[in-house]
């Protein structure tokens, strides 16, 4: 049997290794988002236009627009996307039974995941179909499933919680959400921590400013309104 000093002892290595995993896992985490961030801008997903800002669905004025979907179209791109997403699922939720994605825009780079990882992969409608089934989770979902959610961009997370009520509400467990984008609202961190769903993004929008104005995408100004355009993007305008 173990003396007591042996045992603390050993736990103490054991919490070690764990802290050591876990800043590594961060720090790699933090490459990745830079890589993404450089990806994006370089194949123009995202496009920063502070004096030019675009008009959002929801009516919000923004100086950045992001299309992720993009990212299909370029075959390094995609692959690293879909690694990055595969070896996240395999360091966090190794137990998951079933790869889910969002429509419209996660569903090829979810499939992409669930192929890569050899499991079983559904989609999540919007809305239900207006015919036939009138399905919302297109695929064979069975209750008392564990699922990972793939998502392709996180502003205030609403449309991709919906996504998780749907399948919760199909009697399964959802795992945690990854994402290819997050804006990093606090509206989204939130609404996310209320429902109890862990999120995980490659990119985010604090090392795409940084990667953006390294790279001479931006200028100094730019950093600024951008800056000061997450802190209230429903309230902000472009100063004239």
């Amino acid at each position: 049997m173990c003396s007591p000093f042996f045992n603390g002892k050993y736990l103490s290595v054991i919490k070690s290794i764990r802290w050591l995993k876990k800043t590594l896992y961060i720090c790699a985490m933090e490459k990745v988002a830079e890589i993404i961030a450089s990806q994006l801008l370089q194949i123009k997903a995202i496009k920063l236009q502070p004096s030019s800002p675009f008009t959002w669905a929801s009516g919000w004025t923004s100086p950045i627009y992001c299309d992720n979907r993009k990212s299909l179209s370029y075959s390094d791109v995609r692959s690293f996307i879909k690694i990055q997403f595969a070896r996240i699922v395999a360091e966090k939720y190794a137990n998951a039974d079933v790869i889910a994605g969002v429509a419209t825009g996660a569903i090829a780079q979810g499939a992409l995941v669930a192929d890569l990882l050899n499991k079983p992969f559904v989609y999540v409608r919007s809305s239900p179909k207006g015919h036939g089934l009138e399905n919302l989770i297109e695929g064979d979902l069975r209750p008392g499933q564990k699922v990972v959610i793939i998502e392709d961009l996180i502003s205030t997370g609403g449309s991709s919680l919906k996504a998780v009520e749907a399948i919760r509400n199909n009697g399964c467990e959802v795992l945690g959400m990854l994402a290819i984008f997050t804006y990093g609202f606090k509206t989204a961190e939130d609404n996310f921590k209320a429902a109890k769903v862990d999120l995980t993004s490659l990119g985010n929008y604090q090392t795409l400013i940084e990667v953006a104005s390294k790279g001479g995408y931006v200028s100094e100004g730019d950093v600024e309104t951008l800056s000061e355009w997450r802190t209230d993007p429903a309230n902000w305008k472009r100063k004239a």
